[in-house]
């Protein structure tokens, strides 16, 4: 049950937010800046490619991979396979997750490993597997972690994670250390990471980012004790990418990309990109009532509402993933995810059945006090542009309207560019899965 009352109540609500869930979602724009500064200062600007690699893997541990993965496939316009590894293990713990490098996988390709912690002992591994195999390896990780060292050891490129603004020291195995890990012997710049270099003679296959490792008969191995780096809940490590943390993670790889001429994502359009996660902020923030709040409206209308998440467009469908994540995860709600116009046919049944609005039982006159409220179905529309002549939208707005189904519908700013849209749908989605976490009595 929700307790609406609480979303017009920025104290309360502050109080609640234990987490810090809400000053993520608020400081995602300055985590777009500060990542974005980061990856400058690694030498990814620097980077001197052959050309787009053949595929682009993905690794991480639960959303930091997937959500990365989800996203650069639906920015990339199939230019180039992008594919999530996905880990195995006994276990949804850091220590007991592994990631295996496809078979195909070799100096021809392009590993990205993306993670809010960077202790655990499967990506290490996966490092030594990328070196063995020649790929070209880039990976956004706190700057002085395990799987810091082991990327550098390995001569890829590591972007050090923008922390969140209450985070405390840089994370470190010496609690004394102030510059690079004294662990790497590559550990020659500010970040305790150099960047490949390239050269005329000999450049790398095309596809590499720089030149590929050695072969060498025995991959560094490394050893270090966990140490939680400040600002990350424990649950993100293989739970959700928490507001924040999910760009802190994705803008260095938006740079890459650009780099590499998979994605257009210049220096300007990641301005805009932080520009408009501010103005979701704005909009979005729990100073704002929520009749003129769109998270908080959402999350009011998905109060007691089985959310069927129908997108259109990729970036769209991303979104849509990521916010059944969420709200799984931060607000214990289902929620179902379909693209149209599949969706049509695929919850039709849904909304003819006792989900349906208009949906009631044949003893219309019973008491019905004591009773808790029927989960009734709700559609939330999610679209990236203005509804097109092709578009399958306005279908979907009258099959909801023919079941007596609410809806509530979800679209950026007319002339948004992709980058743009994708910020807009993702921050309102991720205010108001915490607004519906924080408002909801049953999680309080």
């Amino acid at each position: 049950m929700l307790d609406e009352s609480l979303l017009d109540a920025p104290e309360a609500l502050a109080r609640a937010d234990i987490r810090g869930l809400l000053r993520g979602a608020a400081e995602s724009g300055a985590r777009v800046r500060t990542a974005a500064r980061h990856a400058a200062e690694a030498g990814v600007g620097d980077l001197k490619p052959d050309g787009r690699p053949r595929a682009v893997l993905v690794a991480g541990p639960g959303a930091a991979g997937s959500c990365t993965a989800d996203l650069l496939g639906a920015l990339s316009g199939g230019n180039c396979p992008v594919s999530l590894i996905a880990p195995t293990g006994v276990a949804p713990a850091p220590g007991a997750l592994h990631w295996t490098l496809p078979g195909w996988a070799g100096p021809l390709d392009l590993l990205v490993i993306a993670t809010p912690d960077g202790t655990e002992p499967g990506l290490p591994l996966l490092v030594e597997q990328a070196y063995r195999r020649g790929c070209a390896l880039v990976s956004v990780a706190p700057g002085h972690s395990p799987l810091a060292d082991a990327v550098a050891q390995a001569r890829g490129l590591l972007v050090p994670l923008a922390a969140s603004a209450n985070a405390s020291a840089p994370y470190t195995t010496n609690p004394h250390a102030t510059g690079p890990s004294t662990t790497s012997p590559y550990a020659d710049d500010e970040h305790g990471v150099a960047p490949r270099p390239t050269h005329p003679e000999g450049a790398p296959p095309e596809g590499a980012i720089g030149e590929p490792p050695p072969h060498d008969t025995a991959a560094p191995q490394h050893q270090h004790p966990h140490t939680e780096p400040p600002g990350t809940a424990p649950d993100e490590v293989t739970g959700p990418a928490l507001p924040g943390t999910l760009w802190a993670l994705f803008t260095p790889l938006l740079v890459l990309v650009d780099r590499i001429g998979l994605v257009s994502a210049p220096p300007a359009a990641l301005q805009q990109v932080a520009d408009r996660l501010d103005q979701v902020a704005e909009r979005c923030g729990p100073a704002i009532a929520t009749y003129t709040n769109p998270a908080k409206t959402l999350a009011a209308e998905l109060a007691g509402a089985l959310p069927l998440l129908w997108t259109e467009g990729p970036l769209a469908a991303a979104t849509g993933r990521r916010f059944a994540g969420l709200l799984a995860a931060l607000a214990g709600r289902p929620a179902l995810v379909s693209e149209l116009p599949g969706a049509l046919a695929a919850h039709g049944t849904l909304l003819a059945g006792s989900f349906a609005g208009g949906a009631d039982p044949d003893d219309f006159f019973r008491d019905r006090v004591e009773e808790p409220e029927a989960l009734r179905a709700r559609v939330v529309l999610l679209h990236e542009e203005p509804v097109g002549r092709v578009s399958a939208v306005p279908n979907a707005r009258e099959l909801a309207l023919a079941h007596d189904t609410a809806f509530s519908e979800l679209e950026p700013a007319e002339g948004s560019s992709l980058l743009e849209s994708a910020a807009e749908l993702l921050a309102i989605t991720d205010f108001a899965a915490v607004y519906l976490a924080l408002a909801s009595a049953d999680r309080s």
